[in-house]
């Protein structure tokens, strides 16, 4: 351990999920120690360490040589005073690299690699380059059922996990991919209107214009201490909340945060991350949603099947309770593609208004009466009409504005962003598919999910008969340099094909 003391310096850097300190060129411990930039490196004082991956700076303004820096994230965890001395010495290595190594030579690897893996990136040990060569060692089909199941229970242990003490905790999850699909703000409410405990914890977008998380930000609080989220849950039955705070499977959120800027998304870690989060929650009864279409995540039938025996295999090793359905993926559900937009839609669903997307309503309403099946009081085949009288009767809207309340509620504001753009349709006919992809990548590059007013609004889906003129959809921005991306995106392709009703691609084309 190096003995000189540096004064530590609070840097207003947000670096998400990852530790990185900031070290002048001139520091004499810089010097003395050979560190370099990118390294990783051990920071203790009065009895608090952390590892943060090392960057030099040569600035006076930033650190000077006699202090150390930290970013928001590194300071948060080290959680001591500023201007406190601290000592500083190169990390220890990181044994659990070679697991690494191995998995991308091709080797299978067994429950103490990933168990070793999880722990050092839980620690700070990967670097986000590191991170990100395990994602891509990993991703696609590197991994095979069982070393799917090493890496949810791996992921699981590294963080709280929340128990609730009753015989049946119901959650559901969709795997994504189809924008608009914010089904989850429904469920919740009718659920737990129902009486049954659906602690709902979610992650923000990875590769969507928006998340649940990101959605529900419209209305209320979403980063919750375990503590709230307990009392939350107890009084209203039900939360929709981000998983990140509440420290549960910690390290699926940092993997999620390489993931994101990569595009990374493959079906063992989607698989892993879905049922770390929801075991770490407590739940014992789990529906997933696996849409399928031309441009969802799961193209054909047989790719659905394959995914759902995956998730039954992970979920019997685990020992929850887990149902799969397989729902239409061919295009958006609802009219909004990005979180204002989204929260309005439902919030229209809620509140039954006769402009409210249908197709969202009715989505919501099948899979929150298979939920409400696995009580054991109600009969088979009996949810939906369940599910539909707590949305018409309005104990839905009067559960959600209770959980909106219980978590802290925000001045919701459905205006959209202050850019708009019309994109027409270039001829007459029919609208025959919706490119799933195309929409999710134009609302994204408008700002979605971070300018929380950007994305994209539906006013045609498929099967509706346009005219040449008609307008097909609005995309909204609030910075001129967003919009102008989005433009050109779809001077590209804008996502619509138009033709003639014959051309409408069956849903069972695809199952």
């Amino acid at each position: 351990m190096n003995s000189q003391a540096l004064k530590l310096r609070r840097i207003a850097i947000d670096t998400y999920h990852e530790n990185v300190a900031y070290m002048h060129r001139e520091c004499e411990v810089y010097r003395a120690e050979g560190f370099q930039a990118l390294s990783k490196i051990r920071i203790s004082t009065n009895g608090s360490k952390i590892l943060a991956v090392l960057n030099v700076v040569d600035d006076d303004a930033i650190v000077t040589p006699a202090e150390l820096g930290l970013s928001e994230q590194a300071f948060q965890q080290l959680n001591v005073c500023e201007d406190c001395a601290v000592s500083v010495d190169h990390a220890e290595y990181a044994a659990s690299m070679d697991a690494v190594r191995r998995k991308i030579n091709g080797e299978r690897l067994m429950l103490n690699d990933f168990e070793a893996i999880t722990k050092d990136i839980a620690e700070s040990r990967y670097s986000k380059m590191e991170m990100a060569a395990f994602l891509v060692a990993t991703g696609q089909n590197s991994l095979d059922r069982d070393e799917v199941y090493y890496l949810t229970r791996s992921m699981l242990e590294t963080g709280q996990r929340l128990s609730w003490g009753e015989l049946q905790v119901v959650d559901k999850h969709c795997i994504g991919g189809i924008p608009g699909n914010r089904t989850s703000m429904l469920v919740v409410p009718i659920v737990a209107a129902h009486g049954m405990l659906i602690p709902k914890t979610s992650s923000r977008a990875i590769t969507s214009p928006a998340g649940t998380a990101d959605t529900m930000e419209i209305f209320a609080e979403v980063n919750l201490s375990p503590e709230k989220l307990h009392d939350i849950v107890r009084k209203h039955r039900g939360c929709l909340a981000w998983g990140g705070t509440a420290r549960l499977a910690p390290v699926d959120d940092m993997l999620i945060s390489v993931e994101r800027p990569l595009g990374i998304d493959s079906q063992g870690q989607m698989v892993a991350s879905i049922l770390s989060k929801k075991l770490a929650a407590g739940s014992t009864h789990l529906l997933i949603d696996i849409p399928v279409g031309p441009t969802a995540k799961v193209r054909h039938m047989r790719a659905a099947l394959a995914l759902r025996k995956l998730f039954e295999y992970v979920g019997d090793q685990l020992g929850i309770h887990l149902e799969v359905i397989i729902t239409d993926g061919r295009q958006p559900v609802g009219r909004g593609i990005g979180p204002t937009l989204e929260a309005r839609d439902v919030m229209q669903v809620l509140e039954n208004d006769p402009n409210a997307p249908a197709d969202l309503r009715q989505k919501s309403l099948a899979l929150a009466g298979r939920i409400i099946e696995f009580d054991p009081d109600v009969r088979g085949g009996q949810g939906y009409a369940i599910a539909r009288d707590i949305l018409d009767s309005g104990r839905a809207l009067a559960k959600m504005n209770a959980i909106i309340e219980g978590q802290g509620a925000h001045s919701a504001d459905f205006r959209p962003g202050q850019y708009c753009y019309e994109v027409k349709a270039d001829k007459t006919g029919m609208v025959t598919s919706i490119d799933n992809l195309k929409m999710a990548k134009i609302a994204r590059i408008a700002g979605a999910p971070m300018d929380k007013k950007a994305g994209v609004d539906l006013l045609c889906k498929t099967g509706d008969t346009v005219s040449e003129g008609d307008v097909l959809y609005h995309v909204y921005a609030e910075f001129m340099s967003d919009f102008e991306f989005a433009k050109k995106l779809i001077e590209q392709e804008n996502g619509y094909v138009i033709g003639k009703e014959s051309e409408i691609k069956r849903y069972d084309a695809f199952i």
